[in-house]
């Protein structure tokens, strides 16, 4: 089934609903929607563009990125949405490997598309080219498209060379939205969705859910984060639901505190994409209360992993309420989770391994990437290359990357206990702990801090002696006024190890 079919049945069953909105104001019905929709079909298939081609979309978040993103599925292609904060070359690079021809861009965008050379046609959403798509003759109906055709090609992060682009097929945008429905949140009419985070990676995932069930789209009239704008906005939408990387649900707390909000209208905001700490976490229930839940995904499985119950994110009256709050949740409805040793084979209860999953989530593969299609996907399981445990009660605790395992004598060392220990130190703001060569242990554990005034490592020190082994705390501590991120909010360690070595050689 072609996933557009849900945007098409909800024109047929609420028609004259509202839609898409930029900011407050109404955009289009559900009607409307559909319209512009396949009129953008109509006119991809006049320029040549039809099942099975890619076509690019390069826009902050705004109406005609959703337009774009039905307009491609009803003509049967493949949407490869770019993040906007990327580089016109990095974006060029995405668009030349996925063999794109043609990309959608906001005008400041698709300059730095022209910038970089790029092979395939830049349509410009301001320009003639699109208004003469929206005044297109509308295809009939979606494209047929069978479950297993390519819908999306997902490019990851790339935070440790080229980005991947994961082939997310028509079935694995059913089985998100479907296991959002039964183990994330309801969904219903009366709801609405903000695109805050970019609608080219999770927030997008969420798309056809709140389509299937009728909601409003909001969009941003900023194009993105802003937490005075988000608190506006939801106090006028109401019963709004957002999806948001841990870093924005920080900022959102300290500006809440700052401006004396309480999250009025908030009804659900979904957290996922990276660590979100515990003292973070309580800190954000204590001060919007129970609307959070969390997400465990990857772009190979997309939003599809596990899920943390907003009941479990707010529960105080557990025996290990932060023992499970420090969990990323248990399975997803439509997955099957284990945590398995070398071979791949079942861990024991409580013991650390690297996190498989396998279900209709689990993507078919890299595009044009056979070698890290084999080395990802084994026996039809997924191996995420994340470290993890898994109690007897099926919560799942993210250690690390299996990458960012520090070694130091022989013992594994996971980065994240010591940040958890270091941030419940009042100093602390932010912290990444990597490993540091060193001839005789192999590795040794320092942290990057960004302190709230001067950096105090004897304090630092004797407040994780107080609290966690003394073989896992820092041997170095380093003040730097931020950590290094990538354009999703990630932690770039790759770049704190590279200072070490700068380090070092100096």
């Amino acid at each position: 089934m072609n996933i557009g079919h849900w945007l098409m049945r909800a024109a047929q069953v609420r028609g004259d609903t509202a839609a898409i909105f930029s900011g407050t104001e109404p955009v289009a019905d559900y009607a409307g929607f559909h319209d512009r929709a396949a009129r953008l079909a109509g006119w991809l298939g006049a320029q040549g563009i039809g099942p099975g081609d890619r076509v690019g979309i390069f826009m902050k978040n705004c109406p005609d990125f959703l337009i774009a993103f039905y307009g491609i599925w009803y003509a049967g292609a493949a949407a490869v949405p770019i993040n906007a904060k990327l580089h016109g070359r990095e974006a060029a690079w995405i668009l030349g490997h996925s063999g794109a021809k043609m990309c959608f861009a906001t005008p400041e965008l698709a300059g730095a598309l022209g910038e970089a050379g790029v092979a395939a046609e830049v349509v410009d959403t301001t320009g003639a080219d699109f208004a003469g798509a929206m005044a297109a003759e509308p295809v009939a109906a979606p494209a047929p498209r069978a479950p297993e055709d390519l819908a999306w090609l997902f490019y990851t992060s790339g935070t440790t060379g080229r980005p991947k682009g994961v082939m997310i097929t028509h079935r694995m945008l059913v089985a998100t939205s479907l296991m959002y429905l039964a183990s994330v949140d309801p969904v219903t009419a009366e709801d609405a969705t903000l695109y805050a985070a970019p609608m080219s990676h999770g927030a997008g995932l969420y798309a056809p859910v709140h389509v299937l069930m009728g909601a409003r789209h909001v969009c941003p009239v900023s194009g993105g984060f802003e937490p005075a704008e988000i608190f506006d906005l939801a106090r006028r939408m109401g019963r709004m639901h957002l999806f948001a990387a841990p870093t924005m649900i920080k900022r959102m707390t300290q500006a809440a505190k700052a401006r004396g909000e309480s999250g009025e209208g908030l009804r659900s905001i979904v957290y996922g994409g990276g660590p979100m700490y515990v003292a973070d976490i309580v800190e954000a229930v204590e001060v919007f209360g129970p609307v959070f839940i969390q997400i465990y995904g990857q772009g190979e499985a997309p939003m599809g992993i596990t899920a943390l119950a907003r009941e479990e994110v707010a529960d105080r009256a557990h025996p290990r309420w932060r023992e499970r709050l420090g969990s990323v949740g248990r399975a997803q409805a439509g997955v099957e989770v284990r945590i398995g040793d070398e071979a791949g084979q079942p861990c024991a209860t409580g013991e650390p391994g690297e996190i498989m999953v396998r279900g209709d989530v689990v993507m078919g593969g890299y595009w044009e990437n056979p070698e890290g299609t084999a080395k990802t996907l084994q026996d039809g399981w997924l191996m995420t290359g994340d470290i993890g445990t898994m109690d007897a009660d099926g919560f799942v605790t993210l250690q690390d990357r299996s990458k960012d395992v520090i070694i130091s004598g022989g013992t594994n060392i996971y980065p994240r206990e010591v940040e958890e220990c270091l941030l419940l130190h009042a100093s602390v703001s932010e912290v990444s702990v990597v490993g540091r060569p060193d001839a005789e242990w192999g590795e040794d554990v320092v942290a990057f801090v960004v302190c709230e005034g001067a950096l105090d490592e004897a304090a630092l020190d004797e407040h994780c002696r107080a609290h966690i082994a003394r073989f896992k705390r820092p041997k170095a501590y380093f003040a730097v006024p931020e950590l290094p991120k990538n354009n999703y909010g990630k932690v770039l360690k790759t770049e704190l190890r590279k200072a070490l070595e700068e380090k070092a050689g100096g």
